[in-house]
């Protein structure tokens, strides 16, 4: 079978708020930027469209009807991924694996700020009868928060370290809106939402777009100079009822890796990436997700926080680009958002200690209250 890479990326918006622009035009902007990066022509050389976005977020049904005039892909085949956009981009490198195109773009977007209120869309997805009625998103990750750091034996302090320092790492980023110098104790001084969860720990809301070109070996071999490879996928899901989960670890993120691992041959992931790239919503999601990639113990987790190893320059940098926490939220963009960062990082145009990378790993969480993650690993 053929190795797949990816060959293009584009962007657009990245702002708490982008009133010039509709969704439409973020999308447009984005795809133009990424068919430029690959050297492509999408009317002659992308044989599939990938969308990911969910009608209620957009508040249009069927709204993939949008999809093909915005990235060129008018009279030709598009299709849509009702999740977040990493699992879109594995969708687009299993279309290539099997034969079926050469080239495939990918896209996901939000405009977040076009919805009234996010917090009852995301109560929609709860189970109706016995758990809408009394969770929310703050609720419901406030529960899981209370239950891991229990379990962990951490206070307080080491999710604010977190926050902190991708607030911090988002500083060279210029994509990076809600970027930041806070200190650990700005964090613990914000207002409580639901104990143990801050204002603070809670990702903003932001619009963007990311669009990725996907290319068999052949043709990125042909098309660009320093193609990203796609070395392993993975996806998994936890149970959907938020009262049977075991609020002590990421099931989805162990069950995505470890697929991801298989095919990519790792076995020692703590030594194989140069950076990672990982959900980060809340702090102490990156902790729970370092552990279920296998990167981290519960045992050492605290101290990887406490003496700096995840920081820009420690051993094994997280988040360098800022994460979740200094890019915003995006909802179903989240993931596709982390790969566009990954990439240019691999390409030397991310954080200047990260010149010379060439192994990563990207992971993403749909968010809550879903248990649905996915996990991709790339190297140039």
């Amino acid at each position: 079978m053929t190795k797949v890479a990816i060959i293009g990326v584009g962007y657009s918006g990245y702002a708490p708020l982008t009133p010039h622009m509709s969704f439409k035009e973020m999308m447009f902007e984005a795809s133009k930027r990424a068919y430029t990066d690959a050297g492509i022509n999408p009317r002659t050389d992308v044989g599939s469209f990938i969308c990911c976005e969910e009608d209620l977020w957009e508040g249009i049904s069927i709204t993939d009807e949008y999809v093909p005039d915005q990235l060129g892909g008018a009279q030709r085949a598009v299709c849509t991924v009702s999740d977040d956009g990493l699992v879109g981009l594995i969708n687009g490198y299993m279309q290539i694996k099997s034969g079926l195109t050469d080239v495939v773009v990918v896209e996901s977007h939000s405009k977040l700020s076009n919805v009234l209120s996010q917090g009852d869309v995301t109560r929609m997805s709860f189970e109706p009868y016995y758990e809408r009625p009394f969770l929310t998103a703050e609720t419901a990750v406030a529960l899981e928060m209370r239950r891991y750091m229990f379990e962990r034996e951490l206070d307080d302090d080491i999710p604010a370290m977190v926050v902190a320092k991708n607030k911090k790492n988002g500083l060279g980023n210029p994509r990076a809106p809600y970027s930041a110098i806070l200190s650990m104790d700005e964090v613990l001084s914000s207002p409580m939402v639901c104990e143990p969860l801050r204002k603070a720990h809670i990702p903003e809301p932001a619009d963007g777009c990311s669009v990725t070109v996907l290319a068999s070996e052949e043709k990125a071999r042909i098309l660009v100079d320093q193609p990203v490879w796609i070395r392993g996928v993975g996806w998994f899901s936890d149970t959907p009822w938020v009262s049977q989960r075991d609020f002590s670890k990421a099931v989805y993120a162990e069950g995505s890796s470890k697929m991801a691992y298989k095919m990519a041959g790792v076995n020692t992931p703590a030594k194989h990436f140069d950076f990672i790239e990982v959900d980060d919503s809340y702090g102490y999601k990156e902790l729970q997700h370092l552990e279920a990639l296998g990167v981290y113990t519960k045992e050492n987790i605290k101290r990887a926080v406490e003496v700096g190893e995840t920081d820009l320059r420690g051993p094994l940098p997280v988040n360098p680009s800022g994460g979740k926490i200094s890019l915003g939220d995006m909802v179903e963009a989240n993931g596709l958002v982390r790969v566009v960062e990954a990439v240019l990082t691999l390409r030397g145009q991310g954080p200047r200690s990260l010149r010379g990378a060439k192994h990563a790993l990207v992971q993403s969480w749909r968010g809550p209250p879903t248990a649905s993650g996915s996990t991709v690993i790339l190297e140039v």
